[in-house]
């Protein structure tokens, strides 16, 4: 075990999965010499060469549609975008082909493709450059979305994302890259699509997935101070949810708290709530609340932090659960 960040963990899980099947490649746009813009797949083409670490134009949707076409022919391609709001270009080759071409094959063919999308927030950066798009993803059938908070969940999830025979888009919180945690690389962590309740409490369950995760394990240290226990679940996997953990944890505290940075209205917040009231609504002792960013487009570097959930507002939400 030791201590990597987001970052590192992330790209010796693509190290460790290369390494282990001659068909992984990467490709993306300045992912090999200069090893992305977030330094992800740094000294992978020094080992694997170019055959196998692939600089690409700047063509998401060419990008995406050579790894449906690599995929066929047996490779398990690894993409990255970007940024989470350069994505859009490779939407239709995502949601209109790479999704749901194992369906039209019967199951005969299956697509291992992976996304990886850096997103969110936190980093003061432009337009386009701090998006959430996961609901369009979570919508589609036929993909997978996950998402880790951790560098150890990184290390594995990158790995297990890659064995899969489904397509998936691997999320990475990008504000987490640099922050430093253990990484035990000879204990799995569990399947990638299984949620995980990261800190015990009694009180009220607050769930959330990526960087928000960190946030709500803050609220949850603010909230016992006042003598309130949260309970904090790590979502992992937005398609499909862990809902039996969800519930199993609702069951205990009665009461719910959703955060996500992505605005509210039609997202994997509402998904979850809407769900949650259906199986637990008598269980529960308050309404399901949502924490998010709000209805308009990202702002402006200066103004993120009034558009991002904070911990206030989280304790805020914490507060009117109690209350009822």
């Amino acid at each position: 075990m030791h201590e990597l960040p987001m970052a590192k963990a992330i790209n010796e899980g693509l190290r460790t999965a290369m390494v282990e099947n001659n068909k992984v490649m990467v490709m993306g746009e300045d992912i090999a010499q200069l090893g992305g813009v977030f330094r992800v797949t740094e000294g992978l083409q020094e080992q694997f060469g170019p055959n196998r670490v692939v600089d690409t134009p700047l063509a998401e949707s060419g990008i995406v549609g050579t790894a449906i076409g690599l995929a066929m022919r047996g490779y398990r391609p690894v993409c990255e975008i970007q940024f989470d709001g350069f994505v859009y270009p490779a939407f239709d080759q995502i949601v209109t082909q790479l999704a749901k071409q194992t369906a039209r094959h019967e199951g005969t063919q299956s697509f291992p493709v992976v996304i990886r999308i850096p997103y969110g927030g936190h980093i003061g950066a432009v337009e386009h450059h701090q998006e959430s798009p996961e609901a369009y993803f979570a919508h589609t059938a036929g993909l997978r979305v996950i998402s880790p908070a951790s560098p150890n969940d990184a290390f594995w999830m990158i790995q297990q994302a890659i064995a899969s025979e489904d397509p998936v888009i691997f999320l990475e919180p990008k504000s987490r890259y640099w922050h430093k945690a253990p990484v035990d690389d000879a204990t799995p962590a569990p399947v990638m699509t299984q949620a995980a309740v990261v800190r015990e409490g009694s009180d009220v369950t607050l769930v959330g997935h990526g960087a928000m995760v960190s946030m709500l394990l803050q609220a949850a240290d603010v909230a016992q101070s006042e003598g309130v226990s949260a309970e904090v679940v790590d979502l992992r996997s937005l398609s499909p949810v862990d809902y039996r953990t969800i519930e199993e944890s609702v069951t205990k505290t009665q009461r719910l708290v959703i955060a996500q940075e992505a605005p509210s209205q039609a997202s994997l917040g509402s998904e979850i709530a809407a769900t949650m009231t259906e199986r637990a609504f008598y269980l529960m002792e308050a309404p399901v609340l949502r924490v998010s960013g709000f209805n308009t487009p990202f702002p402006p570097a200066r103004l993120e932090s009034h558009y991002l959930p904070d911990v206030d507002r989280i304790l805020d939400a914490v507060d009117r659960s109690m209350a009822y």
